[in-house]
């Protein structure tokens, strides 16, 4: 039997593929999967090439084949450590809506027993099955995750970090101004004696917010009083440590800022155990308005920071960072979004003031 020069591009009654158009127009699979998908980045000569292949070979494209790879392209990954329970359940609904929004597969991993070398390893791995990810606090200020998906080519967005790291594109809030708001509620509620109970010291946002707190009680004439800040660490146990410190100062304070509120709720827990009402005998305020806010009694005053909607905003800046990829231009994003001062019943005037007379302590 005489062999032909020519190599047979397909299988006689056998269905068209990706790979016989490739073959005939004598380009990739990858080529003929961009033509048909309507992608620019393709010469003319071979676009021509390849759709006449297409037309020559009666090619119909696999619609299914095609959602999974474009699936595949939008694989985000959410990478978290956080403590907080309720923190966290505000971050997932937020991300799982704008996947399913989005059409893009969505990754959840834990790195919480990890150490920077794990992380290091972890992020280098992940780097090679993600087109994008998702980083909140604490892993948002960890340089050695940022630096090996940078190093990666992979966009990154970092959510609720205190500042603008201008290697990766972020959502937050202004946590220094939402801090010096809801201190400044208090002192117009008549407090002088605020105790500030610190977030995190691995975190920006957790400085941002003290600063804040400082910021409004120079503004209000007040020196700072070290016995009255304690160190958290965004957790309820580490609140109950700290307002116990508090309350057993000879003068302990007439209200109590937690840096979130998980702290804030351990706050209320500490004030009951000790026979204090609040608010009559101790106001005492949040921030990030998750569910633990609502799940105590009084239901706390708190800063709301919308975790979810961030979440949900960080998948769309993915999305697009994704797709510009393809014309090789590098966009960071910074996007900052409004905070509000929720007002519930865990602030009331210091006791003394509530009934006419100077403020206590």
């Amino acid at each position: 039997m005489k062999k032909t020069g020519r190599k047979s591009v397909r299988r006689k009654g056998a269905a068209v593929t990706i790979d016989d158009v490739a073959a005939l127009a004598k380009v990739s699979a990858m080529t003929v999967s961009r033509v048909v998908n309507g992608h620019s980045k393709v010469r003319d000569s071979t676009r021509e090439r390849v759709l006449h292949a297409v037309q020559e070979l009666g090619y119909i494209p696999n619609l299914a084949a095609s959602s999974l790879a474009a699936a595949q392209d939008a694989r985000i990954a959410l990478i978290y450590t956080n403590p907080s329970a309720a923190y966290l359940r505000e971050l997932l609904l937020g991300a799982l809506r704008g996947s399913a929004r989005t059409a893009s597969q969505l990754v959840i991993e834990d790195w919480d027993e990890l150490d920077a070398n794990g992380d290091r390893k972890a992020a280098r791995a992940l780097a090679k099955s993600v087109a994008g990810v998702i980083l909140p606090p604490p892993l948002c200020e960890s340089k050695v995750v940022i630096e090996e998906l940078v190093d990666a080519g992979v966009p990154v967005v970092a959510i609720a970090s205190g500042r603008f790291n201008h290697d990766i594109s972020s959502v937050r809030i202004d946590d220094y101004l939402a801090s010096r708001e809801i201190t400044e509620y208090l002192l117009t509620s008549g407090h002088a004696r605020i105790a500030f109970v610190k977030g995190h010291p691995n975190q920006t946002a957790s400085t941002r917010r003290f600063e804040g707190y400082q910021a409004a009680l120079k503004e209000a004439g007040i020196a700072p009083d070290p016995a009255l800040v304690q160190q958290g660490y965004f957790t309820y146990r580490s609140g109950l440590e700290a307002v116990e410190k508090l309350l057993s100062l000879k003068r302990p304070p007439t209200a109590i800022f937690a840096s979130n509120d998980d702290m804030a709720s351990a706050a209320i827990s500490v004030a009951h155990r000790r026979g204090l009402d609040v608010p009559r005998d101790l106001s005492i305020v949040g921030f990030d308005d998750t569910s633990a806010a609502t799940t105590v009694w009084p239901e706390l005053t708190t800063v709301r920071q919308p975790i979810a909607s961030m979440a949900d905003s960080a998948i769309d800046i993915l999305q697009r960072t994704i797709r510009r990829k393809e014309s090789e231009t590098k966009v960071v994003v910074d996007h900052v979004v409004a905070h509000q001062l929720i007002k519930r019943g865990s602030v009331a005037p210091p006791p003394a003031t509530a009934s006419g007379g100077k403020p206590r302590g």
